[in-house]
Formats: C-alpha cells, sequence, structure tokens
C-alpha cells in the first residue's frame, strides 16, 4: 500500500492534514501470494524437481517420435499422430515448471491424465486391430508419463508442506 499525506492551512488557519490509501488493484503485492511465489521458486531450484522435469521432457519427446522409432507410423497412422500430438502436449506442461512453479499442481494433474490416456490409446484409437510394440511402446511410456507427473505433484506438496511447518515454528 503507499501513503500519501498531504498538508494544508484550512481557511479558519488551523492546518489539515489529509492522509490518502492507494491500494493495489491486483493481487501482485498481497504478502501471502509473494510468499507463495518464494516458496516454488525454491521448490524449482531443488534438484529433485529438476531431475523429474527433465525425464518428463525426455518421456514426452519419446512419445512424439515412437512411432517412427518403433515403425508403427505407416500401419497406424492415426495412433502415430496420437503420439505425437500427446507427447508434444505433455512436454509443453511438464517443460514449463522451472518459470512457472505455482502452476504446478493443476499443471501436473493435467500432464498425468495424458499419461492414462497414452496407455489407454492402442486401444481407444486402433480399437482392436494393435500389435504387440504399439501396446508395449503406449503402456510402458504412458505409465512413466503418468509416475513422472505424480512425483511432480508429491515433489510441490511436500516443498510447499515442509516449508509452511518450518515457518510455523
Amino acid at each position: 500500500m503507499n501513503h500519501r499525506i498531504a498538508r494544508r492551512q484550512s481557511p479558519d488557519g488551523k492546518e489539515v492534514v489529509q492522509v490518502s490509501t492507494d491500494l493495489p488493484t491486483s493481487m501482485e503485492r498481497h504478502p501471502d501470494i509473494i510468499e507463495m511465489r518464494a516458496k516454488s521458486e525454491l521448490a524449482a531450484l531443488a534438484p529433485r524437481s529438476q531431475v523429474i522435469e527433465a525425464f518428463a521432457v525426455g518421456a514426452g519427446l519419446f512419445l512424439a517420435i515412437s512411432p517412427w522409432v518403433v515403425g508403427f507410423n505407416s500401419s497406424f497412422q492415426r495412433l502415430a499422430v496420437c503420439n505425437l500430438v500427446l507427447g508434444l502436449a505433455y512436454t509443453l506442461l511438464m517443460a514449463g515448471f522451472g518459470p512457472v512453479y505455482e502452476r504446478t499442481h493443476a499443471r501436473a494433474w493435467a500432464a498425468a491424465l495424458v499419461g492414462v490416456f497414452t496407455i489407454i490409446a492402442p486401444w481407444a484409437v486402433n480399437g482392436g486391430a494393435h500389435v504387440r510394440a504399439t501396446i508395449l511402446t503406449n503402456v510402458i511410456t504412458g505409465g512413466v508419463m503418468t509416475c513422472l507427473a505424480l512425483a511432480t505433484v508429491a515433489a510441490a506438496t511436500i516443498r510447499v508442506t515442509m516449508r509452511s511447518r518450518a515457518s510455523a515454528r
């Protein structure tokens, strides 16, 4: 808050003091918001968070290129496109945690849903037609992606809980 003090003389010779307060128009300067940002920046700097983010980006990029690596891009084109889109979406969701760690919780849950859909995609997208390579690729990669997203949720929750307990003492 900014306080302004104005002094002036009234017509009868008395000094008049006016105090006005400018309230911030947004929540950007609220003490709780500032504290949450500081906590999230500390959590983003933790080695555990950086390792999870690196593996998550790798898993998402692998899913995106997996139809060409494993070799089912021509036989299952819809699944190839699905894996490409899911892999890039997962990478974008998980890669942004460094600069905007305060939004980690919601984005990590969305990434976990992408991982779960990756597991069921061979059956959901192709129906009954599937090959062992497509199933193994999607189930293993989707499982890893889901675990990494849940690890991100856990890391953010644990870090904030530990900081809150330490500041309460």
